[in-house]
């Protein structure tokens, strides 16, 4: 049996069959009667042919070390195809000297988001020669999709080409590529105008049948929906949702983006419970089909904003606390602010002015470092107007954020995104000395790093110039220096250093490159006119002009006339030296010196006195005084006089 088994092993080596089934009805044959290397082998090949990789890594395992060890980029391939990455990145890397070894952990490497490794494994490729004549263009296509990725994880300063060429406009697979890395770099525009190119390219194409054009058409059509909603086109976008059909697009993953976008096309969702439904009951995805992380957390935030839509706030109280929980604060992940934002918004279950931000201040004492919830307190104070509170937020969180002793911690300090929020909050009340400290203190600490920001640098370097403060202008000379020696081809880090100088050194304006010659900008100005017209005001921020209007209009009001102070009149008989009367403030008839005149007024005086009895009265008498006059006094016992006699009226 061993013998008709290596004989059928020396026979599949020698056939020219191309249908995998029947290689594999052969091999099944063979190895009923005996199990044999080779044969396993063709079988192994035969099902990955036929796509069958779960069937292609059970025979692995069962052939064991030995035939791991003989069929090495079969069994990276197989773990690639089984959404094992790691392992096969891992097997690729142990193979020596081939090309289609490299290319398998370039391709690992790149669905373990390690778009840096693949990056560099690709260039590797693309520098020596390449042996099949497909393989140049599919290195091309394969490093425009890593440098997308790269632009979308932030790590853009690793990609080499930034700007598309002629080159990218000649395949829709090149051209699609390029429009992802403009999108991720923010430009939408020229994003929109690629895939367009892309989409024509694929309809015109003479390689592919029909079947193949729809199949590659849908992707570019759900990202050319995801550039629309961005771009605030929604009645194109919501005409081209029409035109897809998600659940018609062969590839899981790219079906879950579809519902998502579909449901994000519209800005006012007309039935929440509806678009849940749709967004929740899509497949699961196995594991080589998983998302990128920055799709699946897109599709996660969207979810949380369904489950908010349809009441579910406990819910998502639960999930979002289970995330925030494993990122512990502070940080500048996008995913996780976002999700602390949904975390309040469930607790304040979607009020917004004070009553949200009632319910969003006990959150923000617990959590005092968490950014995403300041935000969304500070965006909350900025809705009713009330800066000042917003500002108090701010500076509470930068005050924690400069007391912490983690490098981390600094770098979210003077992240760019932060600084440019606070900077924002000082402009809404016309602080520009608050502005321009925040700014130099911001550029005093990423100086000293490798990769500074140059948009902050920047910044910081015109308000310092701006200052009226000697001091400052030390400062923004280093910093246009530092933005200068980086690179000297940019026209505002040159106009800077030639502003920054130009008090210390006239012969700076020659070193600078691509500036405008000074006779150039000043050609057809009038200075004349410009001196009558008079100097122009600086705007003011919104507080600082509110305050400045209420200051004009109590200005302008005219001034109460000065009221004269009249002397003080002394009685003609004063005495300084006699102590005055005690009781003088009293009315007269209450002071203890009043004599009433007459009889009768010394009789209702002593009538009137508290206490006093009076005089021929019994228990049970009437009224005292004349007509009613005086105290009516209680009656003890039965009624007296006529009162007694006296019939009940009928009722």
């Amino acid at each position: 049996m061993a013998g008709g088994a290596q004989s059928l092993s020396k026979l599949l080596e020698r056939a020219t069959i191309n249908d995998h089934e029947e290689i594999l009805k052969l091999c099944n044959t063979s190895l009923k009667q005996s199990k044999n290397l080779g044969t396993l082998h063709a079988k192994l090949v035969a099902l990955l042919n036929l796509e069958r990789y779960e069937d292609a890594l059970r025979v692995l395992e069962d052939g064991g070390e030995e035939l791991k060890n003989g069929a090495e980029l079969e069994n990276a391939y197989t773990l690639y195809r089984n959404g094992q990455f790691s392992e096969a990145r891992k097997v690729a890397k142990g193979i020596k000297d081939d090309r289609g070894a490299r290319h398998m952990e370039a391709q690992a490497s790149y669905r373990l988001e390690d778009f840096e490794q693949s990056a560099l494994v690709y260039r590797g490729l693309a520098e020596t020669h390449a042996p099949l004549d497909d393989e140049e263009n599919d290195i091309k296509i394969n490093v425009g999709a890593v440098d997308a990725q790269l632009e979308w994880t932030r790590q853009g300063h690793l990609v080499h080409k930034r700007k598309p060429d002629r080159e990218d406009l000649e395949a829709f697979e090149t051209a699609y590529n390029a429009a992802c890395a403009s999108i991720a770099r923010g430009e939408l525009g020229q994003g929109e105008v690629l895939l367009k190119r892309s989409r024509d390219l694929c309809s015109a194409s003479g390689d592919l049948s029909d079947a193949e054009k729809v199949a590659e058409l849908l992707p570019i059509q759900v990202q050319q929906l995801y550039v629309l909603v961005r771009l605030g086109k929604t009645k194109d976008a919501v005409n081209l949702a029409t035109q897809i059909t998600a659940k018609d697009i062969p590839d899981a993953s790219t079906q879950q983006v579809a519902y998502n976008n579909s449901v994000s096309t519209s800005k006012e969702v007309q039935n929440p419970y509806l678009s849940h439904r749709l967004v929740h009951d899509t497949t699961t995805l196995s594991k080589s089909e998983k998302l990128f992380t920055i799709q699946s957390n897109i599709i996660k935030e969207n979810k949380f904003i369904l489950d908010l839509l349809v009441s579910k706030y406990a819910g998502v109280i639960k999930s979002t606390s289970k995330i925030l929980d494993s990122n512990p604060s502070p940080t500048i992940s996008s995913h996780v602010n976002n999700v602390s934002v949904l975390n309040a918004t469930a607790h304040a279950q979607f009020q917004l002015g004070k009553f949200g931000v009632k319910h969003m201040l006990p959150l923000l004492e617990k959590r005092p470092l968490d950014v995403g919830l300041a935000m969304v307190v500070i965006q909350l104070y900025i809705l009713t107007n009330n800066h000042g509170s917003a500002i108090t937020v701010m500076k509470s969180l930068l005050k924690h954020l400069e007391a912490s002793t983690s490098p981390n911690d600094q770098d979210i300090r003077f992240a760019p995104g932060l600084v440019a929020a606070v900077v924002s909050l000082y402009t809404l009340q016309g602080r520009k000395t608050q502005i321009t400290t925040e700014l130099a203190k911001a550029a005093l600490y990423w100086r000293h790093k490798s990769r500074p920001p140059k948009s902050l640098l920047q910044a910081a370097g015109t308000a310092l110039l701006d200052s009226d403060k000697v001091d400052d202008q030390a400062p923004a000379r280093e910093i246009f220096s530092t933005l200068h020696e980086q690179d000297a081809d940019s026209k505002i880090a040159n106009a800077g250093y030639v502003a920054a100088h130009a008090h210390t050194s006239t012969s700076v304006a020659n070193e600078a490159k691509g500036l405008t010659p000074v006779s150039r900008l000043i050609a057809g100005i009038d200075v004349s006119a410009l001196e009558e017209s008079g100097v122009p005001q600086p705007c003011l921020g919104a507080d600082a002009a509110k305050a400045a209007s209420r200051k004009r209009v109590l200005e302008e009001k005219p001034k109460p006339a000065k009221k004269r102070l009249r002397k003080s009149r002394l009685p003609k008989d004063y005495d300084p030296n006699k102590a005055p009367d005690p009781e003088r403030w009293l009315p007269f008839r209450e002071r203890s010196s009043y004599r009433p005149k007459g009889r009768k007024g010394r009789q209702k005086v002593a009538g009137l006195t508290q206490g006093g009895v009076e005089k021929g009265g019994e228990a049970g008498g009437g009224t005292s005084g004349k007509g009613g006059e005086g105290v009516v006094k209680a009656a003890v016992g039965g009624a007296a006089g006529k009162a007694k006699n006296k019939k009940k009226s009928k009722k």
